[in-house]
């Protein structure tokens, strides 16, 4: 390797260092913690009906008249497989859920994650329906948040008995819900109306989710999106929590509000790590799409209006709609987007790199299928990575090893040119085109590696199934970097490592990070040390370097980099050495260790 190669390897992994020194000694900011204070008047409000924004009856846009109440309301049960949860019969509102089979943390005990959560709680989230006032119809005569709906029929909402919610206005008109949901995380919400008045009427129906405050685990990290996010018309749009503050203000509501005219397909919600709602009118429907933020009141809600409806005397109508509420289970969400929901699988934050984050996550998942354990599944996924890049890497190691060959040569022509670089580099040209050595090409295997690295970092950071997935012994969690440590000499010692803060905990390495740092070291001793001594001394340390940076990286990334080491390890010596070079590894070991000892003699 020619000192050009050497000095673009060298950037590219420095660049790449400086990325992750950046983020560990300036983390992005913990979100901001409201003070107790302020969070009780808040609920207190909640509570006291304390009034938003009335109806825009020209939009027909939703601003309901009182927040949500939730005092002493009657609630019924969902029971599925995957989910336990009540719903409020004050509103009808969605507002207690929890996933089963997803545990808080990971212990025996652990509590099921809380997905929903009513607005007696603190960082109550739910989801509402209802219906807009048009015409021949006051806004009293409609459902309300505070209206009580009764029950007709089973009490119990589960995979295969719906619920139904009636109320009646006493002036005619009587409204109905139906509620379902299947086996996995869709909802279907149908809400209907029943004119037995003495005049026409038009109403517009909407469904809205509505979130206090920014949620407590909000990770706030530069590669994952948290927010709102939704489908419009085959457009994806995502707006963090700070975007949604600054929307344009808007004078009618007295909030920040942007919409979206939707002409055909869309739905809309929030987006947490691994969790996520949405509001999905039925596929061809238009519907208004709205993000807001009440500054007042600290409360982000997203909604769905859909077109207004006409009701004759003596007709009723039915209006149908979906809500997603659950874990962002690649194979679920898929196989909704498949049953009709546009871009659902966009909902998963693929990135930058989608081009190669969806491949390479569907790779992933269908190895972990027949493997049965994503760690194993990750390896295999580098195997398969290092084979689609083994023509470029054949031909970066032969060209490798051909500059070595030419190393003497090279060295002639540095001191016949003496000080002349042009005539340096003109005799290296001469002798590039005459053995037909390209020395550029070692640097593309290089250069390919740096966005399959990212997209590789970016599906194990997002994807839910590598969440508290098993690897092997002490991995128990490859979304989590590895939690032995060399401060109890990775539990040989009889207790705990001590609570430490984020940059200290650095010194506190597992075993595969140390691996790490041994994979990447022996790679480097493929090649003696560069002459130069600055350069010499960069490549010395920089494993070091990287074991303590990547100590705190998710584990099933550090699998990855450990596997892909010993892989390129294995190729480079094996392709050099089919090309009449022999890599001398123990050599240049004890060359280095000679040196050191020498170096502290002197």
């Amino acid at each position: 390797m020619d000192d050009q190669n050497r000095n673009l390897i060298l950037a590219s992994v420095l660049s790449f260092l400086v990325i992750i020194v950046w983020f560990v000694l300036f983390p992005p900011p913990e979100p901001e913690q409201r003070p107790v204070e302020e969070a009780v008047s808040n609920k207190a409000n909640d509570v006291g009906g304390a009034t938003l924004p009335s109806v825009d009856t020209i939009h027909a846009e939703i601003a309901p008249q009182t927040i949500y109440s939730d005092q002493e309301a009657p609630r019924l049960a969902i029971e599925t497989e995957k989910l336990s949860g009540t719903i409020s019969l004050k509103g009808g509102r969605i507002d207690d859920l929890s996933l089963l089979g997803y545990k808080v943390e990971l212990k025996e005990d652990a509590e099921n994650v809380t997905l929903l959560r009513p607005v007696s709680q603190e960082g109550a989230y739910y989801a509402a329906y209802g219906w807009a006032a048009l015409s021949g119809v006051e806004p009293t005569q409609v459902p309300t948040p505070e209206t009580l709906w009764t029950v007709r029929g089973n009490e119990t909402l589960t995979a295969s008995s719906p619920v139904t919610l009636v109320w009646s206005n006493g002036s005619g008109l009587t409204f109905s819900r139906v509620i379902s949901v299947d086996n996995d995380y869709m909802f279907t919400i149908e809400q209907g109306v029943q004119n037995s008045s003495n005049k026409e009427i038009e109403l517009r129906p909407y469904g809205l989710l509505r979130r206090s405050g920014e949620p407590e685990d909000l990770k706030n990290f530069f590669i994952l999106h948290e927010g709102l996010v939704r489908m419009s018309d085959e457009n994806l749009v995502e707006d963090s929590y700070d975007n949604m503050r600054d929307y344009a203000f808007n004078d009618r509501e007295g909030t920040n509000a942007e919409r979206i005219e939707v002409a055909k397909d869309g739905w809309i919600g929030f987006t947490d790590h691994f969790w996520m709602t949405a509001l999905v009118p039925q596929a061809g429907s238009s519907f208004r799409s709205t993000g807001k933020y009440y500054e007042a009141a600290d409360i982000f809600q997203v909604e769905t209006v859909l077109p207004k409806v006409s009701i004759a005397v003596g007709q009723n109508t039915f209006v149908k709609s979906q809500f997603f509420a659950g874990a962002k289970d690649w194979s679920i969400i898929r196989k909704y987007e498949n049953q009709g929901v546009k871009g659902f699988l966009d909902s998963i934050d693929w990135g930058w790199f989608f081009f190669l984050t969806k491949p390479m996550f569907f790779v992933l998942h269908w190895l972990n299928f027949y493997i049965g354990n994503m760690g194993w599944a990750i390896i295999g996924l580098t195997l398969l990575i290092k084979a689609l890049l083994f023509p470029l890497a054949y031909k970066s190691y032969v060209s490798m090893a051909k500059m070595k060959e030419l190393q003497p040569e090279m060295e002639k022509l540095k001191e016949s040119a003496g000080d002349d670089r042009q005539k340096l580099q003109q005799g290296m040209m001469e002798l590039y085109k005459k053995e037909k050595v390209n020395p550029a090409s070692g640097c593309l295997p290089i250069l390919l590696q740096i966005p399959i690295f990212f997209s590789l970092y970016k599906v194990i950071f997002v994807t839910l199934e590598l969440r508290h997935a098993p690897w092997i012994g002490w991995i128990k969690d490859l979304s989590a970097p590895d939690p032995s440590s060399i401060l109890n000499l990775f539990g040989i010692l009889p207790y705990a490592p001590p609570e430490l803060g984020p940059i200290v905990a650095i010194i506190s390495l597992g075993i595969l990070p140390i691996l790490l740092g041994i994979s990447m070291w022996l790679q480097q001793k493929l090649n003696p040390a560069p002459t130069d001594a600055t350069q010499a001394m960069i490549f010395a340390w920089m494993p070091w370097v990287f074991m303590f940076m990547l100590g705190t990286f998710a584990s099933g990334l550090v699998i990855y980099w450990i596997a892909n080491n010993m892989i390129t390890f294995s190729q480079q010596y094996l392709i050099m050495r089919s090309q009449g070079y022999k890599p001398d590894v123990f050599g240049n070991i004890m060359k280095s260790f000679r040196k050191k000892i020498a170096d502290k003699k002197g």
